[in-house]
């Protein structure tokens, strides 16, 4: 099966999100991991919240901070937008999804970005299936 890394510096909040979307929409087709150069001790937990209001994920019960050394080797990379240089992980193939932080902004904010990640979770689902992604 594919493997797909969603990497950001912190791996608290998009990353994270990133990855339990693409396990609650896509874990037919691709694995889905998260991690950073960096970690926090917990989730963000105005995504965690709104995760579970929305989707009914509870990250805090299923994923926690991971360093890029702690995942398996991945065919796709997506950083998240990182502001900085973005980690690097080797891969077949590699997308930046430019995504600003919701942290320390209101709810509309992190709801936007949600949707966003929801979005490119059954975009590439669908890239991935129809073989026109890693080819």
């Amino acid at each position: 099966m594919i493997k797909v890394a969603f990497i950001c510096v912190h791996n608290s909040c998009r990353s994270q999100i990133a990855e339990a979307l693409g396990k609650k929409l896509a874990s037919d087709v691709f694995e889905s991991y998260s991690a950073g150069t960096e970690t926090k001790p917990h989730i963000n937990p105005d995504a965690v919240r709104l995760m579970k209001q929305i989707h009914h994920i509870d990250m805090e019960q299923t994923q926690y901070s991971k360093l890029l050394e702690e995942l398996p080797p991945v065919d796709v990379v997506i950083t998240m937008g990182c502001n900085v240089q973005c980690p690097f992980l080797p891969c077949s193939r590699r997308e930046d999804w430019g995504l600003e932080d919701p942290t320390g902004k209101p709810d509309a904010a992190f709801l936007e970005t949600i949707r966003f990640i929801e979005q490119r979770i059954l975009d590439l689902k669908e890239r991935l299936q129809a073989g026109s992604l890693l080819s």
